[in-house]
């Protein structure tokens, strides 16, 4: 006689039958429960169906009523970098705005190869999503590639400071946000400039950072400090970090496009011997919550990811014209710009 036992069957799922024959109502009543509609039900049989779906452990099938519905009720989002804080945060807020008015989100992130971001907008279209929502960075050039291949459901750009002609847009008034910190550092701390680190792969007029660091030099009537174009990265901050505080010319200020940039700042300046804020004040522009953790806290333009990703959210769902939608950032004042904790 054999040892070995005949594999385990798993148990049957309840399918939407069960639960009618359990509450003692039809499929269509069911139906009517699970989906809220489209004809009314009785609060005592909206009960009892309920009661039968967590009895029986039902599921709706999705897939079947996405094609009745003509609306699988979910997102696609694509962003640069899944691994910076900014993108992370605000990744978080849109899944909330969708969960509210009950929607998923897909979430991808670029990958390796020139083409990466292209294909993960395809593969996310693919999936029948209802809508996409992209990173301004990832969106240049590939948008209308993605209209080429036939496919490109309704379209929301995010992280942008600018209008982008033919699409709706969501972003922070960067060139005031800039401008705020900037004269923060000119104004009360007296700084003859302020040093830019800024991202490399930025438009400078679109972006708007650069323009903002520009006016407040202006308004302040002083020469603008040095620029320093490095990646959005830890990393690109460090070395810039260095470059920049081993010149002869070592500014007392420097102000970053990003909070990871500002990190790997503060890591050159211990490197280099230099006390944050006694010797060089640092500040940034994201305002993340890993700028209250750092050391010093970091000064920084905090964007308001919530009220954006809502926005973003809320146009896509409810088909908006397409407009750009423009949201003023907040100063955070710590310690690493030299005002007392």
């Amino acid at each position: 006689m054999s040892s070995e036992h005949p594999p385990a069957q798993r148990p049957r799922a309840a399918t939407r039958t069960d639960v009618a024959r359990y509450a003692g109502v039809s499929t269509a009543v069911v139906s009517f429960v699970v989906n809220d509609g489209p004809k009314p039900v009785s609060e005592a049989t909206r009960r009892r169906v309920l009661d039968a779906v967590a009895h029986l452990g039902y599921r709706p099938n999705r897939t079947a009523r996405a094609l009745s519905l003509g609306s699988t009720k979910t997102l696609g989002l694509v962003v640069p970098d899944a691994t910076n804080p900014f993108f992370a945060e605000y990744t978080q807020q849109l899944q909330q705005a969708a969960a509210d008015l009950g929607y998923a989100l897909l979430m991808t992130a670029g990958g390796p190869g020139p083409d990466a971001e292209l294909r993960s907008m395809l593969d996310l279209c693919d999936r029948q999503i209802d809508g996409l929502i992209v990173a301004r960075y990832t969106a240049v050039g590939r948008l209308e590639e993605l209209h080429r291949h036939g496919t490109q459901p309704p379209v929301v750009i995010i992280d942008a400071a600018a209008p982008v002609p033919g699409y709706a847009t969501v972003g922070p008034d960067a060139a005031d946000g800039m401008s705020m910190v900037v004269g923060h550092l000119l104004g009360l701390h007296d700084h003859q400039s302020v040093s830019l680190i800024i991202g490399d792969s930025v438009e400078p007029v679109a972006d708007g950072r650069e323009t903002g660091w520009r006016q407040a030099h202006a308004q302040a009537g002083r020469d603008i400090g040095q620029v320093a174009r490095t990646a959005f990265t830890r990393d690109g901050g460090y070395r810039a970090g260095r470059e920049l505080l081993q010149g002869t010319d070592r500014p007392t200020a420097v102000v970053t496009s990003s909070d990871l940039q500002a990190i790997g700042l503060l890591m050159a300046a211990r490197d280099l011997h230099l006390r944050v804020p006694e010797d060089l004040a640092v500040a940034s522009f994201d305002g993340t919550e890993e700028t209250r953790y750092t050391a010093p806290p970091l000064t920084t333009v905090r964007q308001p990811v919530t009220a954006m990703a809502a926005a973003a959210i809320d146009q896509i769902v409810h088909h908006r014209p397409p407009t750009h939608q423009t949201f003023p950032m907040e100063l955070l004042v710590r310690r690493s710009c030299g005002c007392p904790t």
